[in-house]
């Protein structure tokens, strides 16, 4: 194999490549490839994850299609949002079969993009979604009346696929370019890993710094922006208004939850990609560090506990959900008790 450029993982620091006929790796590097931590630790982590998440997010696309209705704003939004979480689940077995094959992809360079693109792809489109909602309760709130005309499910349905579009449009990129790289040395194909040093010049640099401030940076301030003003609005209602307490706890409720999925679920990621893009100024120095790359793996996983995390937006922000749950949960109890009235019947006789 020829490499004509000095190759990186990722743009992260596992592998440092040099102009040579063959492909090197360090030590360090081919222990990571090979350890518990990339082959097991968090193959594991996605497993669970995709475990809960699939039936979680299948309940609340069934709930949000079928059992609520009208369809308002914000239960379209987090329709959307369990339809992103549940596309995310289903693809998660590929990365998974990935990591505990040994870091060796096997399903043809295509599916490699697909997967890879639909990691951002659900990142960010979860990151809009979210922002939609929150932008939503910011005019609910503090402009009830004039905000009327614009809260309509129309909109938000046209909101849904802009967001879908300019999610997908982000991460187009990774479906164009080829994404595998063949390491002889070890035997294997990696998938998004290995990336040439002169493409992450040409364009991953500007890419993934553009990406991260347009669908995450921005978001997150417009998200910040809005549940502040809510908070505020809901402190100047006098405590004795009617439900102004439930209104103001459901906010504050809602304002942690979506912190919570910001803090722990997208912020490490984004901000160690913009780091890492912005010391590279093209010399291999800034690539070395192969704890790096195992940071940016460990911020991946976390960013995957947003599947888990949203239900909890679709509980705290949608009235609808909440009356839904609470309705079967008390046909389930119904149901049980006349069971076991049923049973000891039956057992008398």
């Amino acid at each position: 194999m020829v490499v004509q450029n000095v190759t990186s993982i990722n743009g992260t620091g596992l592998l440092n490549v040099t102009s040579i006929k063959r492909v090197k790796i360090s030590e360090e590097a081919l222990l990571f490839l090979t350890g518990s931590v990339s082959t097991i630790l968090i193959p594991s982590f996605y497993t669970l994850v995709c475990l809960i998440s699939l039936p979680i997010n299948i309940f609340a696309v069934v709930a949000f299609t079928l059992w609520i209705k009208p369809k308002m704003p914000a239960a379209i939004y987090m329709l959307n949002l369990a339809c992103a979480d549940l596309l995310f689940a289903v693809l998660l077995p590929f990365k998974i079969s990935y990591h505990f094959g040994g870091n060796n992809w096997i399903f043809g360079s295509l599916m490699c993009r697909v997967v890879t693109a639909a990691f951002y792809w659900n990142m960010y489109c979860s990151v809009l979604l979210i922002t939609c909602i929150s932008v939503d309760r910011l005019l609910a709130v503090v402009y009830p009346l004039d905000s009327l005309s614009w809260r309509t499910p129309r909109n938000a349905i046209m909101a849904c696929v802009a967001m879908w579009i300019l999610s997908f449009a982000g991460t187009v990129p990774l479906v164009l370019h080829d994404q595998t790289f063949p390491l002889s040395q070890l035997n294997i194909t990696t998938c998004h890993d290995v990336q040439s040093v002169h493409e992450i010049i040409g364009y991953y640099k500007f890419y993934f710094i553009t990406l991260s401030c347009a669908f995450f940076f921005l978001p997150l301030l417009i998200t910040v922006v809005s549940y502040t003003r809510v908070i505020w609005a809901l402190s100047r209602v006098p405590h004795g208004g009617l439900g102004s307490s439930h209104r103001r706890t459901r906010a504050v409720v809602m304002a942690g939850t979506v912190l919570l999925i910001f803090v722990l679920c997208f912020t490490p990621t984004n901000c160690l990609l913009m780091a890492r893009y912005l010391q590279f100024n093209g010399g291999a120095e800034a690539f070395k560090e192969t704890s790096s790359y195992a940071a940016y793996l460990v911020c991946m996983c976390l960013g995957s506990l947003n599947c888990l995390l949203d239900p909890l937006l679709f509980y705290f922000g949608s009235s609808q959900c909440q009356e839904q749950l609470s309705r079967t949960l008390r046909c389930e109890k119904i149901l049980e008790a006349f069971s076991g009235l049923s049973f000891s019947g039956l057992s008398s006789r």
